[in-house]
């Protein structure tokens, strides 16, 4: 028995999500049924975590266990061949067997993108968040500094979500200008809780427009309640970029 590890990158728009739904197109589901075709007899995968529908990306990892002989790169060419164009496994590889995606990861980073300008696109914009008027960057940027570091993140998670620790460590968070209509948000933690990050840019992005201070930010930021913080950013701006092991 070998585990193997595989890196993923992913367009999320024609997916009900990452995880495995009976009814449902999934990343995870199509990725299991084909490598059971491969490999011919059932496999279950593991992913660092779930994305939800709509959200894509660069680098999402998983793991499973498998009695096979097929080479690392004979299942990467397969699986290749077999998924769909909006699904490509970047790298397939077999490592320790203690190693598993989700619960061997240290941290995860990701990126949302955002089109600041009053035209929309033609091109990108299944991939980032239209906000057509002027978004102040410097007072974005003050309240993404306020929640680096260890907090309790309650305020941004999804209502309804299963009872867990909701505190997690920030590394990092900043908003920065790719050109002079786009603006990407980059942030790494430790763990995310569900619609955490579209949680986090949707209150952001609404001091940015004059619609809440500072000061409102971080008192929504420690009440600790859901329903006072801004609206949910779009999924389709939200990208996994990478999962860090050590």
């Amino acid at each position: 028995m070998k585990t193997y590890k595989l890196i993923i990158e992913y367009d999320g728009s024609q997916f009900s999500g990452w995880q495995r739904q009976n009814d449902q197109t999934t990343i995870q589901g199509e990725i299991e049924k084909a490598l059971s075709q491969i490999l011919n007899h059932k496999i279950h995968i593991a992913g660092s975590g779930r994305t939800d529908a709509g959200v894509h990306a660069y680098g999402q990892v998983a793991s499973f266990k498998a009695q096979t002989k097929v080479e690392p790169r004979a299942i990467k060419k397969g699986l290749t061949s077999m998924l769909k164009r909006a699904v490509v496994i970047r790298k397939c590889s077999i490592v320790n067997d203690n190693f598993h995606a989700r619960y061997s990861a240290v941290s995860k980073e990701y990126h949302y993108f955002i089109l600041n300008r009053p035209d929309p696109c033609a091109i990108n914009r299944s991939y980032q968040w239209h906000i057509r008027q002027p978004l102040d960057l410097d007072m974005m940027n003050q309240c993404s500094q306020l929640i680096i570091g260890t907090h309790d993140f309650k305020s941004f998670e999804s209502t309804g979500s299963p009872k867990s620790s909701t505190i997690r460590q920030l590394f990092f968070a900043d908003f920065k200008k790719m050109n002079d209509d786009q603006i990407v948000f980059k942030i790494a933690a430790t763990g995310f809780l569900k619609y955490m990050v579209r949680n986090i840019v949707g209150t952001i992005v609404s001091v940015g427009l004059n619609k809440m201070t500072i000061d409102e930010f971080m008192i929504v930021f420690k009440g600790k309640d859901r329903t006072k913080a801004g609206a949910t950013a779009p999924a389709h701006g939200l990208f996994l970029k990478k999962v860090n092991y050590s």
